[in-house]
């Protein structure tokens, strides 16, 4: 079990990893500069995205506690892991909130300045992309 529990604790972090660089730092950016795609239906595409994005690095996030309760890594392993986790839910529990309500509020039909969550956004992803490398590299057997 603490084989498989220490090639978890490297491996997910890799493919949490893609997915965040393909879904935030390319998905989200292009999708609006796909032809036809209107604010509207960019939001609710986003909306549906991130949501499931975040339900799944969410479970990758218990899967790597629980991965690292059984290894018991390195100091530098478990502080990644903290890292990656405290950023994750300052953009589920602190960011998601107010850009949902924005989103309504577009879709509504209201005309919005650009929101300053979403530079929070972005910078809690790059926190994480940062966090979730160096997890990667310190479980790496």
């Amino acid at each position: 079990m603490d084989t498989v529990a220490q090639h978890v604790l490297w491996l997910l972090p890799a493919l949490w990893l893609g997915m965040v660089l393909a879904i935030s730092f390319l998905e989200a950016p292009l999708k609006f500069r796909a032809p036809g795609v209107t604010v509207a239906l960019g939001l609710g595409i986003g909306r549906l995205v991130f949501r499931a994005l975040n339900t799944v690095e969410a479970v990758l996030a218990v899967a790597l506690v629980l991965a690292a309760l059984v290894v018991g890594p390195a100091g530098g392993a478990w502080a990644w892991l903290v890292v990656a986790v405290v950023l994750l839910a300052a953009q589920i529990l602190l960011v998601r909130p107010p850009l949902s309500r924005r989103a309504d509020r577009v879709l509504a039909g209201e005309e919005l300045p650009r929101s300053h969550a979403h530079f929070w956004y972005i910078g809690l992803e790059v926190g994480k992309v940062v966090a979730l490398i160096g997890l990667a590299i310190a479980a790496a057997p």
